[in-house]
């Protein structure tokens, strides 16, 4: 008996031996592996620590023997090991055309119309398609006319928060987006990314219809309607039609004769910046705008584009009526009306209608008795 005692008091102190030796190499990988991927090892810990916990609770000795009873098989470790690594890895899908990741699938799935090019939303009243919904929610607004984001100084509103981001900075001065090369500040970034065109001189959209070129793309889509001649966006009160909502909205203040832009020098009031800006040109005599050839100054580049054609000789706008060209498009658009018989500037006074604007201006003088001009 004494000889059974002592030998079973040597099978423990072997097994203890051993336990504990092999928890130490345990325990070494263990810190090892947290230096290796930290990231993905606190979860399969949170796993393997429960599977300890279950080992501890399970597990028994039998010390006559030495062997060691254990509830789990090692291909069940194995495999509990598997699904730890992939819940961890589950946050980071990847897009297998350009490697961007993204912590969910629909957003991944979004992310992949930009090389598929789909377009799943269709606007029903223009046909027009989005990858988005919530590109295509905001562009419902265009047809509903919905506002909903207003200034809170002055009360204008927009069908977009980013309208309403960018129209803030005119309150505050604030000119955020800075241009490296020459200083030049914006209070858009769309300003800032055209302006920059300027110094790169370069042309990234060409339409393959007519040859000219653009480095904005959606300059390039509003181009290309003239081809397709769409034009998407109705006046709701008289009908007419315009290829930009930007023209539309210009029309708009026919029938409102809201002129919201005034000139802070003469008090002339315009329907838009724009054109605020180019009549402020008039009294700083400001011409940045200079011809290559003779030195003459523009306010405008469209003016400077019809004087050069003085120089080329170039009458680009010709009449599909009767063939006669012309250099500027205004002149054409004059020309049609002997054909068309139209004279859409009248006379309020008399009644009498003419086919252009400064006909009718000299015609006033009639009715107002004014001589400006006198002998010298």
């Amino acid at each position: 008996m004494e000889f059974i005692k002592e030998e079973i008091e040597d099978i423990k102190m072997v097994f203890i031996k051993e336990e504990s030796e092999d928890m130490k190499i345990e325990e070494t990988f263990r810190v090892k592996h947290e230096e290796t991927d930290l990231t993905s090892l606190k979860v399969e810990t949170e796993v393997l620590d429960e599977m300890e916990e279950n080992d501890q609770h399970n597990n028994h000795h039998d010390f006559i023997t030495g062997e060691k009873y254990c509830g789990y098989s090692q291909t069940e470790k194995t495999s509990s090991r598997k699904r730890a690594q992939k819940a961890g890895n589950r946050s980071h899908l990847f897009c297998q055309q350009c490697g961007k990741s993204f912590t969910r699938k629909g957003n991944l799935k979004a992310h992949m119309r930009i090389h598929t090019g789909e377009k799943p939303f269709i606007c029903q009243q223009c046909g027009n398609g989005f990858k988005h919904k919530g590109s295509f929610n905001k562009h419902l607004r265009v047809h509903t006319g919905e506002k909903p984001y207003s200034c809170p100084q002055c009360g204008k509103s927009f069908s977009q928060h980013e309208s309403l981001k960018d129209h803030v900075v005119f309150h505050t001065g604030e000119k955020p987006y800075t241009c490296k090369q020459c200083g030049n500040g914006f209070t858009q970034k769309g300003s800032l990314n055209r302006h920059m065109s300027i110094h790169i001189g370069e042309s990234l959209f060409t339409c393959l219809q007519c040859g000219m070129s653009f480095t904005l793309k959606g300059s390039f889509n509003r181009h290309m309607k003239i081809h397709t001649r769409e034009k998407p966006y109705k006046c709701p009160q008289c009908g007419k039609s315009f290829d930009q909502h930007g023209n539309l909205k210009v029309h708009m203040s026919i029938h409102t004769g809201e002129k919201p832009y005034m000139c802070s020098q003469c008090g002339k009031t315009f329907t838009q910046k724009g054109r605020r800006k180019l009549h402020m040109r008039i009294h700083s005599g400001e011409k940045p705008y200079m011809c290559s050839q003779c030195g003459k100054g523009f306010i405008q580049k469209g003016h400077l584009e019809d004087h050069v054609r003085v120089h080329t000789g170039e009458k680009p706008f010709t009449c599909q009526q009767c063939g006669k060209s012309f250099s500027h498009k205004g002149y054409l658009k004059y020309h049609m009306r002997i054909h068309t018989g139209e004279k859409p500037y009248t006379c309020r006074q008399c009644g009498k209608s003419f086919s252009r604007k400064g006909s009718l201006k000299a015609h006033l003088r009639i009715h107002s008795g004014e001589k400006p001009y006198i002998c010298v």
